[in-house]
């Protein structure tokens, strides 16, 4: 039966436009929608609607429907539910996925939406009254209340398994079972402090009591109160295990012909089985799933879910929950029941509208003009997240150790080589190191292994304070790259292993030398992040999306191809100052080469030339998943709509974004553990959680807790102060809660006899060097360092007053805050980069005409500096150029300004605040 846009309920117009959830309630056989303010809010005796769009990358949404089933709801309004939910479906386009969830036996998914717990009500107004809850769960908390029906309200109720909260009229308990988790008793902390927030207005006591804490503890004694005194608690099976074990089915699948169900036999699960014409029950025990094929009608799908329902029915599982989907819109949990499932370039996408169209057809749905055009994003531009100006050092493994690379060869990588790089840099509240180890395609495996112990060395000397970073030749980064900022790969190789394993195979030494024939490709996105890739010196090299430099000895050409940009372009010339600096190049568009140019690559070739640029890795939605290694099994379990309370001290975590994976490690985690890390990295990158054929050279991050880089808070509201906490997550939790939700906890505080850790102390924008001698002179207060120690002990050079004119007038100081970042000053010799710096220091530094490192100041009226002092033109190129230190990490200019530029005169106008270069002709 086909119903156009009007047979749609009103209710559902505009739904799924933005991210978020949306929640309708059925009344009269209607969905009428709830307030933003009653979300969380269910009541046992009705049905709700909720739609949860995630938005995606490409700009388009994902969609989860659930419709909720309060224990007492009404057999019409759970059908009428059903319905809407369907037709909800057809208004998003037929591709959403939906969930049956009864009270008491919600999915995780469903459940994280309303962190940390939802509990329905009987009524809007109930009277205050004594109540006990059962407590399970890690991340999401599944509550039971404890009733005559379910558990007496006696001593009896209590068990050593599970968590238990009695809410009394004035204080909450939480009882932790002897056999409980910390993570779980940490969990349900949280519960008290919603039934606090919500049920007492946050004014009451919290008090938590350890199973067989006796009388004597006056807290403890007020609990057993409840109980009519303390008594040892019986020994019991676990009713949580029982009936998990009862659903432990093996999995089947069912094909639904005319309503029915019918088993399929088959040794094993493929896609192959499942066939577009029908419809099919997977039966996976607390889950049953229901796929309706493309080519399936609307009275198919309907009999499916009916056939579903009859099924759980006949097996005593009512309560299992239902999950359907469309085909090519499967879930990861459905497609991880498969033993074979391939991609396809058919499958659909967030953006297949058309084939959604013709789903909809298929279906009998007409809801034409109902869906709006999501504009397809742009794709966004990477960042690194951290300030790329700091300190590097790079060295090379060879064999068992490890040599440090002179500042030219810092960025020179041979694929032959494993490499170790130390990056340090400014945080936000200390500096911040980056340890990392780089693979090259060619490197043996003794030195990889090496590598990694030198480094794990390296990062245990940090006290476990820095970030580790295994990184693979061809998989690099967006930070490594940005690091770097100017990044060569040359083939062969120095170290020692690679030497002696060539030799050993007999294979030539094809390691890069400066007078022989080389190509290298360039690429990138700025100045800031391009790369030299040295290439096979042939003709079936060269692709029309890149520039290439290529050399013989002295001869050089710079070859564009013909889809390359003026921006790609220059990439190459500053390539080639660092490939071969100070030499001359012919530049060659494609099809204008010279016969020199093909003789050098071994003449023209007729192959078909490649035209688009090579594929790259791109970030997709981050998924955070929990990590347990036991006998070389990894087990992991996904974490929905996480935020930063979801990192427990006691686990490891992973965040997947497919570019790249971050391992994050807590506190509490035992040491063994710990070591295992990068182990767990490699088994996580072998299982593929996701189904996304994730490379095993995927980037991967070691991150420890209280040690975490900008590039890894990005995936969450951060609050540092969390992150500054002792103890285990249940005593960190239970101080926050004590404590009316703030941190008491001092950072440098022993906890159980162990010495904490000290963070390096770091003025934000300066050097190591700068930093360590605030620290050794210990003083108290930051402001006065950065204006006594900056300009009245050390010589600053390189600004000039003259560039900084039309920004200090009317005392407007604002656009000079942003733009000191760009300039340098020169610091004990050390050229770096002053990031944070207060008003005041920007006011003397203005002040002071700091010329070939003048130290005095003057100033005019209302103490703005003396404007008609201000050093000449000429002066300032001289000065330039005489008294300028080479800076640590040179920014490289296209050869086009080499040797023309003479000073950057910064211009600030009302509307505009912009840069310009001005090139004077020496």
């Amino acid at each position: 039966m086909s119903f156009s846009m009007k047979n749609v309920d009103p209710a559902f117009q505009g739904a799924g436009q933005k991210a978020g959830i949306e929640i309708w309630r059925i009344e009269n056989s209607k969905p009428v929608p709830v307030a933003e303010s009653s979300y969380g809010k269910f009541y046992t005796r009705d049905t709700y609607i909720v739609l949860k769009s995630n938005a995606t990358k490409s700009g388009g949404f994902r969609y989860d429907i659930h419709y909720w089933l309060g224990k007492d709801t009404s057999q019409d309004e759970a059908g009428t539910a059903a319905i809407k939910t369907g037709e909800l479906d057809g208004v998003l386009g037929g591709r959403s996925v939906q969930y049956r969830e009864l009270q008491g036996h919600e999915t995780d998914m469903f459940l994280s939406y309303f962190k940390p717990c939802i509990m329905p009500r009987e009524r809007e107004f109930e009277e205050h009254k004594n109540r006990m809850f059962i407590c399970r769960g890690k991340h999401v908390v599944h509550i039971k209340e404890a009733s005559p029906s379910f558990v007496p309200c006696a001593r009896s109720s209590l068990s050593h398994d599970d968590i238990f909260i009695l809410d009394g009229k004035n204080k909450i308990f939480q009882f932790n079972g002897y056999n409980t988790s910390i993570q779980d008793r940490a969990r349900a902390l949280e519960v008290v402090q919603y039934i606090k927030d919500n049920y007492h207005l946050g004014k009451c006591d919290i008090a938590a009591i350890e199973d067989g804490q006796l009388m004597a503890d006056a807290e403890a004694g007020e609990f057993w109160g409840f109980f009519g005194g303390f008594a040892p608690l019986p020994r019991k099976t676990n009713a949580n295990a029982a009936a998990k074990s009862t659903h432990a089915v093996p999995t089947q699948l069912f094909c639904v012909k005319k309503g029915k169900a019918e088993h399929v036999d088959a040794k094993s699960l493929t896609k192959k089985l499942l066939d577009t014409h029908y419809c099919y029950l997977l039966d996976c025990g607390g889950i049953l799933y229901v796929w309706v094929g493309r080519n399936t009608s609307v009275k198919d799908r309907t009999a499916a879910s009916g056939a579903a329902e009859e099924y759980l029915a006949a097996q005593d599982r009512a309560t299992s929950n239902i999950i359907c989907m469309v085909e090519n819109f499967e879930t990861v949990s459905f497609r991880s029941k498969f033993d074979s499932w391939p991609r396809s370039a058919d499958d659909a996408s967030e953006d297949g509208r058309g084939k959604v169209a013709a789903l909809l057809k298929r279906r009998g749905l007409d809801v034409k003009g109902l869906l709006k055009s999501v504009p397809t994003q742009e794709e966004e531009e990477p960042q690194p997240y951290i300030d790329c100006s700091g300190n590097l050092q790079v060295w090379r493994v060879n064999g068992k150790e490890k040599d440090l690379l002179p500042d030219d060869d810092q960025s020179k990588f041979y694929t032959g080589d494993c490499f170790i790089f130390q990056y340090t840099y400014t945080g936000v509240d200390q500096e911040e190191c980056l340890i990392g180890t780089w693979f090259g395609k060619q490197s043996v495996e003794e030195e990889r292994d090496s590598a990694i112990s030198q480094a794990n060395k390296m990062v245990e000397s940090f006290k476990f304070l820095a970030t580790q970073a295994f990184i693979y030749e061809g998989s690099e980064p967006f930070l490594f790259c940005a690091i770097f900022q100017s990044f060569m790969v040359l083939k062969g190789g120095l170290s020692s292993g690679y030497k002696k394993y060539i030799s050993e195979k007999g294979l030539p030494d094809d390691t890069y030398s400066a007078d022989g024939v080389a190509l290298f490709r360039v690429q990138g996105t700025g100045p800031d992040n391009m790369q030299a890739i040295q290439v096979d010196p042939v003709p079936i090299s060269l692709n029309s999306s890149y520039c290439y430099i290529l050399h013989q000895d002295s001869l050089i050409f710079t070859w564009n191809g013909s889809r390359t940009t003026a921006e790609d372009q220059e990439l190459a010339e500053r390539q080639l100052d660092l490939i071969k600096p100070n030499m001359q190049t012919r530049v060659h568009k494609e099809n204008t080469e010279s016969e020199q140019f093909w003789e050098i690559l071994g003449g023209r070739t007729r192959a078909e030339r490649a035209t688009e640029k090579l594929p790259k890795v791109v970030e997709h939605e981050p998924h955070l998943f929990t990590c347990t290694l036991s006998k070389g099994d990894l087990k992991v379990s996904e974490i929905y709509n996480f935020n930063q309370n979801d990192l427990l001290a006691e686990d490891v975590y992973i965040i997947d974004c497919h570019s790249s994976i971050f391992l994050w490690v807590g506190q509490q985690v035992d040491s063994k553990t710990k070591t295992q890390a990068l182990a767990i990295g490699k088994k996580f990158l072998e299982l593929d959680a996701l189904l996304e054929k994730l490379s095993l050279e995927t980037p991967l991050f070691i991150i420890m807790e209280g040690s975490e880089p900008p590039f890894f808070t990005r995936f969450f509201k951060w609050d540092s102060t969390k992150a500054a906490m002792h103890g285990n997550s249940f005593q960190r939790r239970l101080s926050l809660i004590k404590d009316g939700g703030r941190s008491t906890m001092n950072l440098n505080v022993k906890y159980k006899g162990e010495p904490a850790f000290e963070r390096p102390y770091a003025l934000p924008g300066f050097s190591p060097l700068y930093n360590q001698e605030i620290r050794n002179q210990k003083r108290e207060h930051l402001s006065h360092l950065e204006e006594d120690l900056a300009l009245k002990n050390h010589s600053v050079q390189g600004v000039y007053l003259s560039a900084l004119t039309g920004l200090v007038q009317g005392g407007d100081l604002q656009p000079l805050m942003h733009l000191l970042p760009s300039l340098t000053i020169q610091v004990e010799g050390t050229c770096q980069r002053p990031h944070q710096l207060s008003k005041s220091f920007i006011q003397k530094l203005v002040k002071a005409k700091v010329v070939g490192g003048g130290g005095g100041g003057g100033s005019g009226a209302g103490g703005r500096p003396d404007f008609s002092k201000i050093i000449s033109k000429s002066k300032a190129i001289a000065t330039l150029t005489a008294n300028f230190d080479k800076p640590t990490r040179e920014k490289l200019m296209p050869r086009s300004l080499k040797g023309n530029i003479g000073f950057i005169i910064l211009n600030y106008s009302k509307t505009s605040f912009r840069k310009r270069y001005l090139c004077l002709q020496n």
